[in-house]
């Protein structure tokens, strides 16, 4: 669900990570690889929109909360900004207006950081907008590590 509230094993957790990790190596390597043919300002504006548009106004909105509840439109708009299919759409568009360039790897990179090496994913409504531990994730935790 998010890097605390896993209700996976922590193998199958730390296999979808691998996973995305795998993909971001492969998506650093091209980007590095073709450095000289990146343009900066599109690949820097495409790799911090996602979160401007889709994590910051939900933060705040948590942080100013003290605890409440947040309106359930942040959790929507963090989770169609950090969608695959989304910034999918997003690349497709791009492509189609200024055609292709290196840039658009900032995207996948985002993406895919996010989930290796956060292990963020998409946030569902029932748990606190910023990762808290959930109260029978938390003592369970307790339990296995209380002798």
């Amino acid at each position: 669900m998010d890097a605390v509230n896993r209700f996976d094993t922590r193998a199958t957790h730390a296999l979808m990570r691998l996973e995305y990790l795998i993909a971001l190596g492969v998506c650093v390597t091209l980007f590095v690889l073709h450095l000289g043919e990146v343009r900066w300002l599109p690949a820097v504006a495409l790799f911090v929109y996602i979160d401007l548009v889709g994590y910051l106004p939900g933060a705040v909105a948590h942080h100013r909360a003290k605890g409440r509840r947040i309106a359930k439109a942040y959790y929507v708009l963090y989770n169609a900004m950090h969608s695959f299919a989304t910034q999918a759409a997003v690349v497709g568009l791009w492509v189609l207006l200024f055609g292709w360039e290196w840039a658009l790897l900032a995207i996948p990179i985002h993406l895919c950081g996010d989930r290796a090496l956060f292990g963020n994913a998409l946030k569902p409504f029932s748990v606190p907008f910023e990762p808290e531990p959930h109260p029978a994730f938390a003592r369970m935790s307790r339990e296995l590590v209380t002798p």
